[in-house]
């Protein structure tokens, strides 16, 4: 979880190269359509279609410090938690378990760390960075990690990513008024003439 020297923009790039970034185009209609409904979901609403309210405090917790906020805002100003939710209804369906058991197990590394803790949502930002640190090699925060990321930088058009935070946060513009050359070739026929 150490970003030590690295910036947001580098940590997000970074993490979606590989498995990440093949998995987000093998699913992609079927994230369109959970960012679809993330963005019709109202902000703040208290009702998930998956999750309850304690499991939801406790992934968006998780997602808040993968992606936290800073200077700039982070995976619970985009609503991430939203999308996750909304995944985990359609094409994430077979991943309801592993969020199931996921949920147990970052309950007994918060008892374990913190004996009174009521939960994990309500440790500090450092206590739950420790929890973290001690579960961040297992499948389930691979999995909160992966969910977080594509939740973050969703279209807008389609939901997450509310106010395109996420394109913000990496730099990428989507006004798609890019202006030739685009790349060595495309400068070549111009610089003969």
């Amino acid at each position: 979880m150490s970003t030590s020297g690295s910036s947001r923009r580098e940590f997000l790039i970074t993490s979606l190269s590989g498995v990440a970034a093949g998995w987000a185009a093998a699913n992609c209609s079927a994230i369109l359509d959970a960012a679809d409904f993330a963005q019709q979901a109202a902000p703040g609403a208290g009702s998930f279609a998956w999750f309850t309210a304690a499991q939801a405090g406790e992934v968006e917790a998780m997602a808040a410090q993968i992606i936290p906020t800073d200077s700039t805002p982070g995976a619970r100003e985009a609503h991430v938690i939203r999308f996750i939710d909304r995944a985990l209804t359609t094409f994430e369906k077979d991943r309801q378990n592993d969020y199931l058991q996921g949920l147990k197990q970052l309950e007994a590394q918060t008892k374990t760390s913190y004996p009174a803790a009521t939960s994990f949502a309500a440790l500090t930002s450092a206590q739950q960075i420790e929890v973290l640190t001690a579960i961040e090699r297992t499948p389930f925060f691979n999995l909160v990690r992966t969910h977080t990321i594509t939740g973050f930088l969703a279209s807008p058009i389609h939901g997450g990513n509310v106010d395109k935070i996420g394109w913000k946060a990496v730099g990428y513009d989507d006004s798609l008024k890019h202006t030739p050359p685009f790349g060595y070739y495309d400068a070549l026929p111009a610089a003969r003439g």
